[in-house]
């Protein structure tokens, strides 16, 4: 840790490896300092209550909550924490969601060193990291923004639930992996196929891979 540091930074991620490459990466600058580190969002939201901060790198595949949830309770009790989201999932899966609901930035984990850097940088000066890939998002959101889609209809978890429903995950196997009950999420299932006019999860998993929601 860089004792001055100016960029104090919590990293939250359930993957041990994941945080350990980014406080490695950390480590190696002289403008930046390892304030926490959390492995669920429950965890993320108590040391954003209990410690001083200004950027939060968060996942979204959290294993007790979603990270968008995570994001905007962060932002509504605390809104000048800046949230670079970093996750596996592609920019134009999650970005769009995750701006609206008041992230700086949003970066695959695919990103080079040199990106993320930059990112974090960038948003801890209060500005909105854009990247080739967000900005080609954007662009694709504002072009289709008079088409009637209908997963932009879905609430964020029935966003995600349907994206792992279109990648071949079972409702058990969902419930696992979100820590929710195999009921919850058949509910999750029943009302993402009434939103989006759909019969079953043939048709659902047409429609994401029509759509490039899901690789």
């Amino acid at each position: 840790m860089n004792e001055y540091a100016s960029i104090k930074i919590i990293i939250t991620d359930d993957c041990a490896i994941v945080r350990e490459g980014i406080k490695s990466i950390i480590a190696t600058t002289s403008d930046m300092s390892l304030t926490g580190e959390a492995s669920s969002g429950s965890e993320a939201i108590r040391l954003s209550r209990q410690m001083d901060y200004q950027v939060l790198l968060l996942d979204i595949a959290l294993a007790d909550k979603n990270g968008i949830e995570v994001l905007k309770q962060i932002k509504t009790e605390n809104p000048a924490i800046q949230v670079l989201m970093f996750s596996h999932y592609r920019e134009d899966q999650y970005a769009i969601r995750c701006l609206k609901a008041g992230a700086s930035g949003y970066l695959n984990k695919n990103c080079a060193i040199t990106e993320l850097l930059t990112a974090i940088r960038q948003v801890a000066g209060g500005l909105k990291y854009i990247g080739p890939q967000l900005a080609q998002a954007l662009a694709n959101n504002l072009n289709q923004e008079h088409e009637d889609e209908p997963h932009k209809t879905l609430s964020d978890r029935e966003f995600q639930t349907m994206t792992m429903i279109a990648s071949g995950k079972s409702v058990s196997d969902i419930a696992k992996e979100l820590s929710l009950s195999v009921k919850t999420i058949s509910e999750y299932r029943s009302r993402i196929l009434l939103k989006m006019k759909l019969r079953h999860n043939a048709e659902l998993t047409h429609y994401a891979i029509k759509n490039q929601l899901v690789d």
